[in-house]
């Protein structure tokens, strides 16, 4: 078993268990991001915890009982747990995609055991859709894990005192420097698990090649276990042996990675990989004005899991690591996609299902923004900029096209400022820039309420 850091996941974890109405709760996520160890490491602080995981024999359980309570006395006697007054027990079903009367009995402890803790998890849970099967509306809720955060990986790495610091958005002038060489490592190893705990263990990035071709050989693999005929797996077979170097880049579905698949085909398949949280489509907004809308007949930019992945299948590592600024390698794909990364886990805190860019809604018009987030009846504009590279004009065109007073963040390796500045002329339009650290992308929710509580 992998070592286990701390996962942030766990204090909605914690929140989830002393619910007063709690309902059983399927914990979503890719393959290999830690789900069983995060589980089992939890499970630690209940009185007992049962662990079935139907793929190893532990289905046929289901298959003997339609009766709730008649199951549960069976698991009881068989693990030889003893259920006392006011005890907590956590049951956790791993692998549920397995047996379809797993998923079927969800509703059943959900109305019937309500003291029983239930946590569902499996690696394919996508391939519930190809069976017809679908888990209880309304008698189940859902978490998701992704690959690690930066403030996860800086925890693991140098301790809790350095992820406060990222988190409480305090890090020092002094350590700035230190920082973003820590961020720029971060985004080259990725936040996978068992990559994350074999370079802090022996600080070699070279030691993950088998371990980043063992996790691609394995989504590979998945592809004939949920795809709906043969044709269909030849299809995210293709996807997942081409998609890693379209990271971060917009995507047309036609022929895409120059096969001769239709847009509906590639399409299709992409679906099924964004339910097993292989990959995302991001989609464009064209307003400037909530609520975001995603424009979905325009070109989205494909995203996947994990950047780290992505970095080993363009084969970028040493050329990564002899440069300074992040944004020197790849084209400056790699510091989006990790950017996107971030976004993505700060987005799920807040329970935003999608991620979204901007573009201008205008015949020939170019402009683009990398990322936009919604904040209440505000929708920031974020650019990822570093170095020398410090042109703001796509987002000099957010703003001019923006009726509200815009707040516009810079991701770049600087310092964390705050400025009050203009658009060119002639429009030369007041916003606030906020440049944003890499290293604190990941708690933008934090950083907009600061923001908020000081310009009040």
């Amino acid at each position: 078993m992998l070592r286990m850091y701390k996962r942030e996941i766990v204090k909605q974890l914690n929140i989830w268990r002393n619910k007063a109405h709690r309902k059983p709760l399927v914990l979503r996520g890719a393959r290999q991001v830690g789900k069983t160890t995060l589980v089992k490491e939890f499970g630690k602080d209940f009185d007992a915890f049962v662990y079935l995981n139907l793929e190893k024999g532990d289905a046929e359980i289901f298959r003997k009982f339609s009766d709730v309570r008649a199951l549960w006395q069976y698991i009881c006697l068989t693990r030889q747990i003893m259920q006392g007054k006011g005890s907590s027990i956590l049951l956790f079903i791993d692998e549920i995609q397995e047996e379809p009367k797993a998923v079927a009995m969800l509703r059943y402890f959900y109305e019937e055991l309500p003291e029983i803790h239930v946590i569902a998890a499996g690696s394919r849970l996508q391939s519930l859709t190809k069976a017809g099967l679908s888990f209880p509306v309304g008698r189940v809720e859902y978490l998701t894990l992704r690959p690690f955060s930066f403030a996860e990986y800086i925890e693991a790495k140098r301790g809790e005192a350095w992820a406060d610091m990222v988190r409480g958005l305090s890090v020092p002038e002094m350590l700035h420097e230190d920082m973003i060489a820590e961020f720029n490592t971060f985004a080259l190893v990725g936040g996978m698990p068992e990559a994350v705990a074999e370079y802090l263990d022996a600080g070699d990035i070279t030691r993950l090649a088998p371990i980043f071709n063992a996790l691609l050989k394995g989504y590979n693999e998945d592809a004939e276990k949920f795809a709906k005929n043969q044709e269909q797996a030849k299809i995210l077979r293709h996807i997942l042996s081409t998609a890693w170097l379209s990271a971060a880049e917009t995507i047309t579905f036609g022929c895409f990675g120059n096969s001769s698949y239709t847009a509906t085909q590639i399409h299709d398949a992409m679906d099924l990989l964004e339910r097993a949280y292989l990959l995302s489509l991001d989609y464009p907004v064209t307003a400037t004005a909530v609520p975001a809308m995603p424009a979905k007949r325009r070109a989205p930019k494909l995203m996947m899991v994990d950047t780290g992945l992505a970095n080993f299948f363009a084969g970028i590592q040493v050329q990564y690591l002899q440069n300074k600024e992040l944004l020197d390698t790849w084209r400056g794909r790699a510091a989006e996609h990790i950017v996107a990364q971030e976004l993505r886990i700060a987005a799920d805190r807040q329970y935003k299902e999608s991620q979204y860019f901007w573009v201008r809604d205008q015949k020939g018009a170019t402009a683009e923004v990398d990322f936009i987030w919604q904040d209440g009846i505000q929708i920031i504009p974020i650019e990822v900029k570093a170095g020398t590279n410090s042109r703001l004009r796509s987002l000099h065109s957010f703003v001019n096209a923006c009726e509200r007073p815009v707040v516009a963040l810079r991701v770049w390796s600087g310092n964390y400022s705050v400025q009050e500045v203009t658009t060119p002329a002639p429009h030369a339009k007041p916003f606030r820039l906020v440049n944003v650290p890499f290293y604190y992308i990941g708690q933008i929710d934090t950083l907009l309420n600061r923001l908020l509580q000081a310009a009040q």
